[in-house]
This record gives structure tokens, sequence and C-alpha cells, in this order.
């Protein structure tokens, strides 16, 4: 049975950016997503969590059309992604930001290089002529690493990476970012700046951000509303604090 707690109304009529209705997605026998549904509002830190395996990764990717749902909608800012073209389909990413698990930089590139990346894949965002070094720049100084410009990866701790991520992925000001476990391997106090960061880019840009995290405390922190996935559907839904107060066995198993 889906026992999802209800968090207030007021959501209720706040612009959606995100819709999925009965997401289904199989891989033979793996029954990994049973009908999932979800929305993310405008603004909205939107926290889902689930055990190793559960389905996060499979629901972004399906999210992004890397993988394609066997059935249900999934509709992103007025595009229906089951249905678009290669075209339509870039042209979407092209407004969503996404940190990857391992940051995911360049080797091979310096800090600016790893920047500069993404201004010439999407060039036609930005006015002619633009002075692509003050972008950058500004870029560094929203995660406070204007001093790393012309370091190597190598050279950078993970938070730093985290951050330098966090900057490429700032640099197109997407609409919504997507955050896959955007603490993990990281010491308690480096996870702590990483979320603060995370909560001043959405003050700044208002942006819409969907979080996968197994962090609680990242969790209790940075959701207006979370998303517990089980058995592959939208288990349990509610604030924080309504999901901690749960009975549900299966709710409690996350909070331990």
């Amino acid at each position: 049975m889906n026992d999802t707690t209800n968090s207030s109304n007021v959501t209720d009529t706040r612009e959606k950016v995100i819709d999925i209705k009965d997401v289904k997605k199989s891989f033979g026998d793996n029954h990994v997503l049973n009908g999932f549904k979800m929305q993310l509002y405008k603004g909205e830190n939107l926290v889902i969590m689930g055990k190793s395996g559960s389905g996060k990764s499979v629901l972004i990717k399906c999210l992004v059309g890397l993988e394609t749902a066997d059935s249900g909608s999934i509709n992103i800012m007025g595009y229906e992604v089951t249905q678009l073209n290669r075209t339509l389909l870039d042209k979407l990413r092209a407004e969503i930001g996404f940190l990857f698990q391992g940051s995911a930089l360049y080797d091979s590139m310096t800090v600016k290089e790893n920047l500069e990346f993404p201004l010439r894949r999407h060039e036609k965002r930005f006015e002619k002529g633009m002075d692509s070094n003050a972008i950058i720049l500004e870029a560094l100084e929203n995660v406070g690493l204007a001093h790393t410009l012309n370091m190597m990866p190598s050279e950078l701790s993970g938070g730093m990476k985290r951050r330098i991520a966090l900057a490429r992925t700032l640099i197109i000001r997407p609409k919504i970012i997507l955050y896959d476990e955007p603490t993990s391997g990281l010491d308690p106090i480096t996870s702590k700046e990483i979320i603060e960061l995370m909560l001043r880019i959405q003050k700044k840009y208002e942006t819409s951000s969907l979080i996968i995290t197994h962090d609680v405390d990242c969790a209790r922190v940075i959701a207006d509303r979370m998303i517990l996935l089980v058995d592959g559907i939208n288990y349990a839904e509610g604030t924080y604090n309504e999901l901690v107060k749960a009975i549900d066995p299966k709710i409690k198993a996350f909070f331990k």
C-alpha cells in the first residue's frame, strides 16, 4: 500500500516545472519503477531518498532522456520528454543543470577550460561578443573559488571539485538542477559547506532543485519536501518533520 504522508496544500497552487505520472521502467524481469509519480514546483528543493538499487538513478536518466520509460508521462516545463526528438531533447537539456556524484571534471583541462566547455556548447544562449572570462569568474565567485581559475582538477580537494562542478552547472543558468548524491564521499564539514552553497544558489537564482541523496542530514537541512522511493513507487511524501515522525517501519528505516 502506498502510505503517503501529505504535506500542506500550499505547494499545490505553484507552477509545476516537472510533472511525472505513472512512470514504469523495467529491465527484463527487474521492475525498477512501478508507476512512480512526482511533481517539482518552481523554486522548490525536492529530495528523493531510496535504498541503493531502488531506481533513483534510473529515474534521473528517464528525466533527461538517457533512458526511455516503458510507459507513463514525464513533463518538464511543458515538454513531454517521452515524445521529444533529438533536437527538442537537446533544447530541453540546455535548461537543466546536472551535478554528477563524482563531479566529472575533465582531468586534462584547467578549471577555466572546464567552465568554458559548456559555454561553447550552449553559445546560442548567450549574447554575441559575450565576455566569457567575466562569466567564468562570476561562476567561480558564486562558489567561492575564484583563485582556482588556472588550477588542474588534480590540485583540488574533493569538496573543491564538487564546488567547481556546481559552478560549471550554474554557468548556463539552468532553470532546474538535478543533484546526484551531492555530499557523497565528503567529510561532515565539507558536506555542510556544500549544502549551504546549494541553499545560497537556490535563493540567488530561484532554481528548482531535485536532490537524490542518502544523506539524512542533507535532506533535513535542504528539503522543502521529500519523497521516499520504495518498491518503485513514491511510497511516502511530505516534509522532513512529517516523515521523521511516521510509525510505518518502511519510512522509519530511512531515519534510523
